[in-house]
């Protein structure tokens, strides 16, 4: 197993762990049928409607 060579430094831990917190949650988008929030370009798994055009046939229940 890889073994680090020299000890790293605070500075340069406290980067690669900042650049995780920059993370944030995808923006969600509301769907033009059903009004359901969905991430960005992706069928509405409720009504399977995308861009308003039916893709995905879904059973009523």
């Amino acid at each position: 197993m890889a073994t680090p060579k020299y000890k790293t430094s605070k500075s340069k831990a406290a980067s690669r762990k900042a650049a995780n917190m920059k993370l944030s949650a995808p923006n969600l988008s509301e769907c033009q049928t059903c009004g359901n929030l969905i991430p960005s370009h992706r069928v509405c798994p409720k009504c399977g409607y995308y861009a308003g055009k039916q893709v995905v046939v879904k059973d009523e229940e």
